[in-house]
């Protein structure tokens, strides 16, 4: 098998040093998708991110806001900052607030390939290629986040469709009620109906027919493997 192929999501306002850092990450064979502001950059939170590199000082909402967000979502996806404001401080911010990494400006464009390429390989080793579970003879590829049926390819989910799905089958055989799905999905900050959680599961059911995704009554759902 060849590299596995990476989604970086670069936060940064200066054009520039956006457009240089992009091109050597793409030689590396990485899709990397740029941003210049915060604002837009958290609309792509659920996408299917590897790594995120975010610059600190940023037009309207800054890095630190930034990272926030991206941890009470998906704790799990590495970050690291580029900065050229006081590093001592910003880096212990940076690492207080769950960043993997720090880079101060001005800094070689080679030098940041090298720390990503240690980063990726910390958090997802040389086995990425498997990250595939099964279930009902569904393959789930946690990393491409697509759903393949038996014999049938890729089945279409939307981005919540497929985080409830990998969140229960994570969990298989454990009921989570409606209120640790939305948490886990939508957010901590979620304002809104539980109902939500019954809309997707909904869908689910009708996209993957052989899943036995239980209604747990006074709980909420549970994958049986």
């Amino acid at each position: 098998m060849g590299e596995p192929i990476f989604q970086i999501n670069l936060v940064e306002d200066e054009e520039s040093l956006s457009s240089l850092l992009q091109a050597y990450m793409e030689k590396e064979g990485w899709n990397v998708s740029v941003f210049h502001t915060a604002e837009e950059a958290v609309k792509f939170m659920h996408n299917g991110v590897h790594l995120w590199i975010l610059d600190i000082m940023l037009p309207g909402m800054n890095g630190y806001d930034l990272i926030k967000k991206i941890k009470e979502n998906h704790s799990e996806q590495p970050v690291i900052f580029i900065s050229a404001r006081d590093q001592d401080l910003d880096k212990i911010i940076g690492l207080e607030l769950g960043s993997d990494d720090y880079l101060a400006k001005p800094f070689m464009p080679r030098e940041l390939i090298i720390r990503v390429k240690k980063l990726l390989h910390r958090v997802y080793g040389s086995g990425i290629h498997e990250n595939r579970l099964t279930i009902s003879k569904y393959q789930i590829d946690v990393v491409k986040r697509k759903v393949f049926d038996e014999g049938e390819g890729a089945i279409e989910l939307t981005t919540k469709e497929f985080d409830v799905l990998l969140f229960l089958v994570e969990n298989a055989n454990v009921a989570k009620s409606r209120r640790d799905i939305l948490e886990e999905v939508w957010g901590k900050d979620y304002v809104g109906s539980d109902r939500a959680v019954d809309d997707v599961v909904r869908r689910i059911r009708r996209k993957l027919n052989r899943l036995s995704l239980e209604t747990v009554y006074g709980s909420g759902y549970r994958v049986v493997s």
